[in-house]
């Protein structure tokens, strides 16, 4: 399996640094704003970027091992929170419609017939991954399967004009499956990356940890991303990585939300190294894994705002910051075209 991501061509970068640094502010005075525009400059290799066409995927998709306790919630939430999605009144409804975002669910794996809806894209592998506790998630085909969709969804947005994904998750039991994901794929012992997910008290947090031990144990910690996602991975965990490869191919942003996006993201990026060019890590999770994340990949995200929703709420809410780094590079006057005189 093979991914065609290009790094950006720098070339561009002095240029673009100096078209920031000569605007009317001292210098490096907005911050990450600054790193932002040079970031997304690069990617669309112009001094006058723009953003076309922001689109929200939210992937769902249920988990075998969520009968076995792994969640506070439970499996049906995953079925009923897409229904809530489909009538607009979650939180990512609000937050998209808020910040201008076109909003799409894709049902990559959930264990309910909805049907032709508006608004939703069927691109169901099965109804419901396998309980990992017992056997693998998925099996080879299952996963390729969900990557390879994933990979024509945004391609196919990206032929429609987008030029900017938030990605987004639901799915009842996912916290675990991004735990073992990441356990697998950074140098992290599994307690340091299990959190209480939905809200698990004490002993669910105790139980969730055995569980996932003992899932360890019959499948291995393997460092190959494509068996861990098959071992322990979700449908809307696999395609949603297959949509961000595809997305970086097409040359697109990404905004990476919380815990579980990211851990689709350890899968893809262990693929094809080059999608960290571009990718903007939204925000960081109360979720303790996360901050593994992102230590893993060296990154600060752009805002903290102690979240643990998913759903891509984190993505949604910092996409005006991406506006404005695009906004005052595009449309911020100069000292020169101003008439400000500039630092001595």
């Amino acid at each position: 399996m093979t991914f065609a991501i290009v790094r950006p061509d720098r070339g561009l970068a002095a240029e673009l640094q100096q078209r920031i640094d000569t605007k009317t502010k001292p210098l490096g005075a907005l911050g990450r704003l600054e790193t932002l525009a040079l970031q997304i400059g690069l990617i669309q290799q112009s001094l006058a970027p723009r953003l076309s066409k922001p689109h929200m995927l939210v992937f769902a998709g249920d988990h075998g091992a969520a009968r076995a306790g792994v969640s506070a919630y439970p499996q049906d939430v995953t079925w009923q929170m897409v229904e809530n999605f489909l009538a607009g009144g979650a939180a990512i409804n609000v937050f998209a419609r808020q910040v201008g975002m076109d909003l799409s669910v894709v049902d990559a794996g959930v264990a309910r017939d909805f049907g032709g809806r508006p608004g939703m894209i069927d691109a169901k592998v099965a109804p419901g991954t396998a309980n990992y506790l017992e056997m693998p998630a998925m099996d080879g085909a299952q996963r390729d399967i969900a990557i390879a969709r994933g990979r024509a969804l945004a391609r196919e947005l990206a032929g429609q004009g987008c030029n900017v994904i938030g990605f987004g998750e639901m799915g009842i039991g996912n916290t675990a499956s991004a735990s073992l994901l990441t356990h697998c794929l950074t140098c992290a012992g599994l307690d340091t990356v299990i959190g209480r997910g939905t809200g698990l008290d004490d002993a669910g947090l105790a139980r969730k940890r055995q569980l996932l031990a003992r899932a360890v144990a019959r499948g291995g910690r393997t460092g190959d991303p494509l068996e861990a996602l098959a071992q322990y991975g979700g449908f809307e965990i696999a395609m949603m990585a297959g949509a961000m490869l595809g997305a970086a191919e097409a040359g697109m942003l990404l905004l990476i939300d919380g815990f579980i996006v990211t851990s689709a993201l350890l899968v893809a990026h262990a693929l094809c190294p080059a999608i960290l060019d571009y990718s903007v890590f939204a925000h960081r999770s109360q979720e303790p894994g996360h901050t593994v994340q992102l230590t893993h990949f060296n990154i600060e995200p752009l805002v903290q705002l102690d979240l643990r929703l998913g759903e891509g709420t984190g993505a949604a809410l910092v996409y005006p910051l991406v506006q404005a780094a695009v906004n005052f590079l595009n449309e911020m006057a100069s000292f020169e075209s101003a008439g400000v005189s500039g630092q001595q």
